[in-house]
């Protein structure tokens, strides 16, 4: 028989600022915590607009819980849910966990069911926000161009993370504004069981977890907007499974955006925005924006080794990842050689180590890699950029790779992409007041 995953109502207790998640797998029982800062609005607390966000953000921390078994039912006997919350849901279980259906073969895109009563209430009352931004800062490239572009346009933030550490704190540091930090506890025994032979394990949509926190934290501290750093790149999916398009960013994609950012207003009553400020964006033109300020470039990483549970005790990038690779690609057209050799300590174009990660990076082997990488026509691009630059056109990678990358897309194609690369596009959900203001900062 399937095993059933339950989810229990979560709790909030205003006193100690601590919600608490409950989940059954089977005969596994697990609680999760959130441990907010001290300051809450009490009466925000108990506001049916909060409570509202606190169910679904129990539906969303569960992914981590049902993972362990991926049963075809989940059951929330205690949380009403309307059709739209229903079918946000569903979005998170089967898209937001499409990698980890592909790595593992699990057939699962049109079989999982949802038992909760139903909320015939589709739309909250308004809730009265203050006007202010939390702007979720991953300790990457990103979220510090959303730093420098809100700040160019006259928008005061507050940075916002859940578990800081390593990058994410230094950055938040030299920003100099007080943040917002959340602290999360998995259940050790999820942590333990997904190591353990008979159960599953894989990759979460991280970005809808935090984004959820982050809603909660919205109406306890008095936000009325959340700006994420999510760039158009990350739309693209990685491989076909189960007759679907499997992303490891899905959660960052502008689908995904649109979808929450529904959630979200209908639970506030349109008081809560949400939306990317990045996603007119390639990763190379981001690269480009973030060449403007240096004093970030000793104190960010994208590198995924600074933020595995157990930490990392060395440097800020390994050097030998796709992120890494990526990262260092993006850059190369941009910015000065030598600021990018201080940034990373090595040149990773001059290594032939590296040479198999670029070629899938750029779309001339294998597949996409599993990670938080751009679309691989504008790498390709970028790579081709680098073949007539005076800096890197005798780089060991870009030597080998320069025949392979010509004969598959052509001059003609490749240029076109890296002119693509540097044309904003109109497909955003950014405010439009904020959006011209942007758009006249980063020319």
């Amino acid at each position: 028989m399937t095993d059933q995953f339950l989810i229990e109502r979560p709790t909030f207790d205003p006193a100690t600022g601590q919600a608490r998640f409950s989940y059954a797998l089977g005969g596994l029982h697990f609680v999760e915590t959130l441990d907010m800062p001290a300051g809450a609005d009490s009466a925000a607390a108990t506001s049916p607009n909060f409570l509202k966000l606190l169910d679904l953000t129990g539906f969303v921390l569960g992914v981590s819980y049902f993972k362990l078994k991926a049963p075809f039912e989940i059951a929330a006997p205690e949380i009403a849910l309307s059709e739209a919350e229903r079918a946000f849901a569903i979005d998170v279980y089967e898209n937001g966990l499409g990698e980890f259906y592909a790595r593992n073969d699990l057939p699962r895109f049109g079989k999982l069911t949802i038992n909760a009563p139903v909320d015939p209430v589709e739309r909250l009352p308004a809730l009265d926000l203050p006007d202010r931004t939390l702007l979720p800062i991953g300790g990457g490239k990103d979220s510090l161009v959303s730093v420098d572009l809100l700040s160019h346009t006259g928008v005061s933030f507050t940075p916002f993370a859940v578990n800081p550490k390593g990058p994410i704190l230094t950055s938040v540091e030299t920003i100099g504004t007080p943040p917002v930090y959340v602290t999360r506890t998995l259940d050790a025994e999820m942590i333990r069981l997904g190591s353990q032979p008979g159960y599953y394990n894989g990759h979460v949509p991280s970005t809808a977890i935090n984004s959820m926190i982050a809603a909660l934290c919205s109406l306890l501290f008095g936000y009325n907007q959340i700006v994420l750093s999510n760039e158009r790149s990350a739309s693209e999916g990685n491989v076909e499974f189960d007759g679907r398009e499997t992303n490891h960013q899905y959660s960052k994609s502008l689908g995904f955006e649109l979808l929450i950012a529904d959630v979200l207003a209908n639970a506030t009553g349109g008081a809560l925005k949400y939306f990317s400020l990045l996603r007119p964006y390639s990763e190379a033109r981001i690269a480009s924006l973030f060449t403007h300020e240096d004093k970030f470039d000793h104190v960010f990483s994208s590198c995924n080794r600074n933020f595995r549970l157990t930490g990392n005790d060395g440097p800020l990038w390994c050097g030998e990842c796709p992120k890494c690779h990526f990262v260092f690609l993006i850059f190369a057209p941009f910015m000065a050689k030598d600021r990018l050799l201080s940034i990373f300590g090595k040149d990773l174009l001059h290594n032939p180590a590296n040479e198999a990660s670029f070629r899938e990076l750029a779309g001339l082997a294998g597949q996409k890699p599993w990670e938080c990488v751009g679309e691989i026509l504008e790498a390709a691009a970028c790579l081709y950029t680098l073949t007539r630059h005076a800096d890197w056109h005798q780089a060991a990678v870009v030597r080998a790779i320069k025949a392979d990358l010509l004969a598959q897309y052509g001059e003609p194609k490749l240029q076109a992409a890296m002119a693509e690369c540097l044309t904003d596009s109109h497909d955003h959900h950014i405010p439009p007041a904020l959006a011209a203001k942007v758009a006249a900062y980063a020319v």
